[in-house]
């Protein structure tokens, strides 16, 4: 199935008819309407699972899942007032401020990691953006995790052009920075940075030669409309994000999300099977909120292209399946960690 016309299984009840196509230079297309994205949410839900996994079979091995661990480098007291954060300064949640962690205690944690079989280390910060005082303490932790053989992921806040390169002269593999939701349902979210700004990092960070991770969170209380907006802006960048994290709201306490009702899995999951269409060689990575997954929604996560988890107890603030449980569940699949 060609990357550049992803079209609807042959019956005249399911097809998705597309849009005129241009052609890219990286062979995949950045021109998705939002009518081709609603197109394919609206496809019978096995329709959609049989594209998406064909789709993936062309450019990943179904049977590998490539595992990230993350950790939170500096916690709590972050000015913005994302809603569904528990780490913002205007929430009152059981998340307390912290300093910035000590670079060893950082690398101690990056070991571990890749003792227990990650490949890829993330390292978070609840910042508006980072300050010159931290750049070095940053820079050392990158090189550090990048002299264990690890992939680095670092997601800092908003950043500048010259931070950027800064992190690309440390040897930062990946920055993530998700877009959160569609251009229109952001603004419900999030009042203190714009969809803008987030874009303009985005374009910072390629810009410095680093790959883009980059993402959004469902369960919101957003439409199908707003999760295809989502996925659109993300496929249409220059450069597809090398890994697309997809989060399932997870509801804390003193937020102002909390209480709002849970989403349908069936939705999650065809969320994940469109990101896979629109963005055909991008890790999609199940995030937050695998605890409230079965193992069945998880399996038909994976059939729809998810081929990456956060792995470890926990994620920045949340908890996050134990690790022998997704052992476990990986064996009775047949799946296969990368590296091993």
């Amino acid at each position: 199935m060609s990357s550049l016309n992803v079209s609807a299984v042959d019956s005249e009840k399911t097809a998705v008819a597309a849009e005129p196509q241009t052609p890219y230079a990286d062979g995949f297309r950045h021109n998705w309407t939002k009518r081709e994205i609603l197109a394919f949410f609206d496809l019978p839900l096995m329709d959609l699972l049989f594209q998406a996994q064909t789709v993936h079979r062309e450019y990943f091995d179904p049977n590998r899942i490539q595992l990230s661990q993350l950790c939170s480098i500096k916690t709590g007291g972050c000015p913005e007032d994302c809603k569904y954060c528990p780490q913002s300064s205007r929430y009152q949640t059981d998340v307390d401020a912290e300093r910035l962690m000590a670079v060893e205690k950082v690398l101690e944690g990056a070991r571990n990691a890749k003792a227990n079989g990650a490949t890829r280390y993330c390292m978070g910060a609840a910042w508006r953006s980072p300050k010159g005082r931290d750049m070095a303490a940053v820079t050392d932790m990158i090189k550090g995790v990048k002299d264990l053989g690890l992939e680095s992921c670092m997601t800092l806040g908003m950043l500048d052009a010259d931070q950027a390169a800064a992190l690309k002269k440390a040897g930062l593999d990946y920055y993530n920075h998700n877009v959160d939701s569609s251009p229109e349902y952001y603004k419900e979210i999030i009042t203190t940075r714009t969809y803008e700004d987030r874009l303009n990092t985005l374009e910072n960070v390629r810009g410095a030669g680093i790959n883009v991770c980059s993402g959004g969170i469902v369960g919101m209380g957003e439409t199908k409309e707003d999760r295809a907006g989502m996925l659109q802006t993300l496929a249409n960048l220059p450069t597809h994000p090398g890994s697309v994290p997809i989060n399932m709201l997870v509801q804390v306490e003193g937020t102002p999300l909390y209480g709002e009702g849970q989403m349908d899995p069936f939705d999650f999951i065809r969320t994940i099977a469109v990101a896979r269409l629109l963005m055909p060689a991008s890790y999609v990575r199940l995030s937050a909120g695998r605890e409230a997954m079965s193992d069945e929604m998880q399996a038909m996560c994976f059939m729809a292209g998810a081929n990456s988890i956060f792995y470890g107890e926990k994620l920045l603030t949340t908890s996050n399946p134990l690790q022998n449980t997704d052992l476990e569940l990986f064996a009775r699949l047949g799946i296969t960690p990368e590296g091993q």
